[in-house]
């Protein structure tokens, strides 16, 4: 039988059984094999357990040398084998008693050999592991061991100094350990024997029993009750196991990928590595609070203390203006969160469907890691020379038709906006700008004027004799309506509309599917027919991808490609950065120099290395996960399974929306809008633990715009949850 560095022999005679276990000769081996047969002798003090006991040579050695090798017997332990078994609760707590018993008596040894090992098995020294990630095949995986990576550095490292160490087996994975009946009867394979934390082994232990389990920390909990029986943890190695598991399934995964690649045709090491991706993907689910307050409450440790939700809307009204909105009725305080996942202080996970500026998902390890990298070594303005920006803009203008092909960066999509005006009127030497209705372009003074979503609201009415708004040209995705409307026939109603003071237009500005519009995406012709015009008045055609942009849309990288059409400006935001505060205008050679001949430009933070960096780590990691064609894929899967629950449901009047930017528009049986419904759907998915948001110029239309990392197994769980929604809703 194969192992990690022997052969393993099986010895049958009439009376006993043996195994035979042969290793290439080194020094080094020989003192760790003794020291192994040193705790083996230690461990028959536990009466009431098998070990493998050392059998000597008829010259009483316990290692026999002979040429290139080294040949050494020991007992068999006979029993079955945990992983063969089924796992009851008893036989669980019975593993943990055992291991708690192992661990009490090898506290009590020794072993200078022993502690001078160094594994990349042990947790202690998981950090090894790091040069197998690129075995990984799948770029998606990759980035989930490096975010488990990620995680191992901001909350055990710390405590690296400060956990209990002790001699321990560190491979008590369930084909190790022995069992008679439901009793745990032994354990085999002390090849992995360190010197290290003495979590470590109680980790190693629940990750293999977690396995395959549709409840893993409910699994976990005999097991961990049982161990603490024996030996009483401490707080602080409850905080870290949640890592500590996670640690053990990278060290798992990273070592299979480099075993395939090494020796393709091993089966030892890849006997665990569907459990193990399994269990690290559902690992992801569960809030790393959620699991230290159920592990900390089998071992008889106080709860976690937090603030009350309610404590902290008090702190927030008395610091904060109320005009900072907060989401649902009863909000929820977030703590941490993994690419599509966000997690409460109060320990529930919320699969992410709404938050579009978190593009490539929370805290993907790629952009932390550029990020930090560049903040330690270089942050600056555009007055100097560096790299970081020269290399982006180059990347980033890649992206666009030639003719766009000057960037000017900010630190906000809102800025991003504000500029794009400057430049329209400068370049134009007019004033005039025309939105659509119910469009959204920033928080600037700027902003707001040219936002009708802003300007024209119920309490005010910001309007300015500059800014033209046209109506928004939304048309239903029936073939016929669209016989009757199309893109081409709205825009001319636009155009009529602007004849009068057409020659005033500096600039016209819009999404190609507008968000705050209620996720309207423009009808084909529309923005061809409204550039036209707009360029025949002297006026320039600013494209706001603030929302859409990056490939979230799925057909394109770009919104106004889908249109066919070259804008002259583009104005990027929110994802452009995955969160950190980096905007964007890119435009032509002719707007740009027209525009140095006004006041030098200058943007503080716009541009700075460390932003470039974030920003080129963001397209990075499209292009290596495959995020555009991803967006695609779901989101086209997503809206085959919404239009389906749409025939079930007449209260869906419209699923609308390109790839993973979508909207469900809900309208009452008198076929006005269902303002009423949507929120009733939002708070019930917070409830199902799914986040979305309402907008629309009704707030009727559910927004659905999840980070890419959003997959169809995600897709399925929303769709089945609005649909249990709307079944309860219809049965009130």
């Amino acid at each position: 039988m194969e192992g990690y560095s022997s052969l393993n022999y099986k010895i049958s005679t009439p009376n006993k059984n043996y195994v035979l276990k042969i290793y290439p000769f080194s020094q080094n081996l020989v003192s760790i094999l003794e020291a192994e047969n040193a705790v083996l002798k230690k461990l028959e003090s536990l009466k009431a357990y098998d070990f493998p006991k050392v059998i000597y040579s008829h010259t009483r050695d316990e290692l026999v040398i002979e040429g290139a090798f080294i040949y050494r017997l020991l007992s068999y332990v006979e029993g079955s084998l945990l992983a063969e078994v089924n796992q009851s609760s008893e036989l669980l707590g019975s593993f943990g008693t055992f291991l708690g018993q192992i661990n009490l008596t090898l506290r009590k040894l020794e072993n200078q050999i022993i502690k001078g090992i160094e594994t990349v098995w042990d947790l202690r020294h998981f950090s090894k592991n790091k040069d197998f990630v690129h075995y990984i095949s799948d770029p998606k995986d990759r980035s989930l061991v490096n975010y488990f990576f990620l995680q191992y550095e901001l909350n055990i490292r710390p405590h690296y100094y400060h956990l209990r160490c002790s001699i321990i087996h560190n491979d008590a994975n369930d084909y190790n350990v022995l069992v008679h009946g439901n009793e745990t009867s032994g354990i085999i394979d002390f090849g992995d024997m360190c010197y290290t934390w003495l979590i470590n082994e109680l980790a190693v232990a629940l990750t293999y029993i977690m396995m395959n389990s549709d409840n893993p920390i409910k699994k976990a909990l005999p097991l961990l009750q049982a161990y603490n029986n024996e030996i009483a943890l401490e707080p602080l190695e409850i905080k870290v196991l949640y890592y500590l598991i996670a640690a053990r399934l990278c060290t798992s995964v990273c070592n299979s990928a480099y075993t395939k690649r090494e020796r393709s045709n091993s089966s030892y090491v890849t006997i665990s590595e569907e459990g193990a991706w399994k269990l690290l993907k559902k690992w992801l689910t569960i809030n790393p609070l959620k699991a230290e307050e159920e592990f900390a409450k089998a071992c008889y440790l106080a709860p976690i203390s937090i603030d009350s939700v309610t404590d902290l809307r008090l702190k927030r009204k008395k610091h904060l203006s109320e005009s900072l909105s907060l989401s649902y009725s009863e909000p929820i305080e977030m703590y941490q969160s993994a690419f599509q996942y966000m997690y409460s202080r109060q320990g529930d996970t919320y699969l992410d469907a709404y938050n579009n500026i978190m593009l490539v998902g929370h805290s993907h390890p790629d952009l932390i890691a550029a990020a930090n990298f560049s903040l330690g070594r270089l942050n600056t303005n555009t007055r100097y020379l560096y790299p970081e920006l020269t290399t982006y803009s180059e990347r980033l203008l890649a992206k666009f038709p030639q003719e766009l092909n000057k960037v000017f960066f900010v630190n906000s999509g809102s800025a991003a906006s504000d500029l794009a005006i400057r430049l329209a009127r400068w370049h134009t030497k007019k004033e005039g700008v025309v939105g659509i209705e119910h469009g959204y372009h920033g928080n600037t003074s700027m902003g707001i004027a040219i936002s009708h979503y802003k300007f024209k609201n119920n309490k005010n009415d910001l309007s300015n004799t500059k800014v033209a708004t046209v109506p928004m040209p939304k048309i239903k995705e029936s073939a016929e309506e669209k016989i009757k409307i199309n893109g081409s026939y709205l825009a001319k109603q636009a155009i009529r509309q602007l004849e009068e003071t057409k020659e005033e237009i500096a600039a016209f500005i819009a999404e190609p599917v507008m968000g705050c519009g209620g996720q309207v995406p423009l009808p084909p012709g529309y923005l061809e027919e409204i550039y036209t015009f707009i360029r025949a008045c002297g006026g320039v055609c600013i494209s706001d991808e603030v929302q859409v942009g990056f490939g979230r849309l799925g057909d394109s990288f770009w919104g106004f490609q889908q249109h066919d059409i070259i804008p002259d400006i583009v104005i990027l935001g929110k994802p452009m950065g995955n969160g950190h505060p980096i905007g964007a205008v890119v435009t032509t050679s002719e707007i740009s120099k027209t525009f140095e001949s006004g006041p030098e430009f200058f943007s503080s933070f716009g541009g700075n290395p460390v932003s470039c960096a974030i920003g080129l780590s963001v397209l990075n990691i499209i292009e290596k996960e495959g995020l555009q064609k991803h967006a695609k894929e779901v989101g086209s899967f997503l809206i085959n399974a919404l239009l389906c629950l749409s025939k079930k449901y007449p209260e869906i009047y419209e699923v609308r929306g390109l790839g993973l930017f979508l909207g469900i528009e809900f309208i009452t049986d008198k076929g006005g809008p269902n303002t009423e419904l949507a929120k009733f759907i939002k708070e019930g998915l917070k409830e199902k633990h799914i986040l979305t948001s309402t907008d629309g110029p009704h707030n009727n239309v559910l927004k659905i715009k999840p980070p890419l990392s959003f997959s169809k197994t995600d897709a399925t769980l929303l769709v089945n949850s609005l649909d249990a929604i709307m079944q309860t809703k219809r049965e009130k």
